[in-house]
């Protein structure tokens, strides 16, 4: 489910008003008797079902959201549960010195741990689907670098190959000047001269190119 802040925000602003409307009601059922207070549970009962599912539409609109939106959002949605929790907490309280409802105690408390579960269970949803997004970044970042790879090997085995076409030339010329031996020992010290000299050049870049390819290895793969 993709992530929208101005749905969060929605939600956030639905929620705020309702608690708002919600914290109020304890103090009301202490004033009130019989079937008034009874009718003032209910209500309590109802807004705090709908403030529940609030917050659960909030935990989903943050998966996925980036951490710098998600951990501060996440923390605050925490506090709300505890404050709902409080007034739980307010409400059996009153309910249970007035005599009211002998069973509400304890369905109370089966609320409270059932929500304290759910809300256990959000947080290992929330940890895993992290855990999921670090992990398909890693596997994306690793692909990324075969591919760089991949793209560094293709074009060494293409500066090797020019280097075979240089050799290449080079024996044609050694054919050619062994071909021409008898025109004169001028003419074979000279190209004696630069053979030694493209052998010497030819050495140096392979020399140099295994050198880089080291160093790439090196800075691919054990640099940290």
């Amino acid at each position: 489910m993709k992530m929208t802040s101005s749905e969060f925000e929605k939600l956030h602003d639905i929620y705020i008003s309702l608690y708002d409307e919600v914290k109020l009601i304890p103090e009301r059922v202490q004033k009130c008797q019989g079937e008034e207070r009874k009718r003032m549970v209910r209500v309590f009962d109802e807004r705090v079902g709908e403030a529940e599912e609030l917050l659960q539409g909030m935990e989903q609109e943050l998966i996925g959201a980036p951490s710098s939106f998600r951990n501060p959002m996440s923390t605050k949605i925490r506090l709300y549960h505890r404050d709902l929790a409080k007034l739980h907490r307010d409400i059996r309280s009153l309910t249970a010195s007035s005599g009211f409802s002998g069973g509400r105690q304890d369905i109370y408390a089966a609320e409270n741990d059932q929500s304290t579960h759910l809300q256990s269970q959000r947080g290992l949803l929330i940890q895993g689907t992290e855990s999921l997004n670090y992990a398909t970044k890693s596997i994306e970042r690793s692909q990324q670098i075969a591919a760089e790879t991949d793209q560094i090997g293709t074009d060494i085995i293409e500066e090797l190959g020019e280097q075979r076409e240089q050799l290449d030339r080079t024996r044609n010329r050694l054919i050619h000047t062994g071909e021409n031996l008898s025109r004169s020992r001028k003419i074979l010290r000279a190209m004696s001269r630069r053979l030694v000299t493209n052998k010497l050049l030819l050495s140096v870049i392979i020399i140099m190119e295994l050198a880089i390819l080291g160093a790439v290895v090196y800075l691919k793969f054990f640099r940290k």
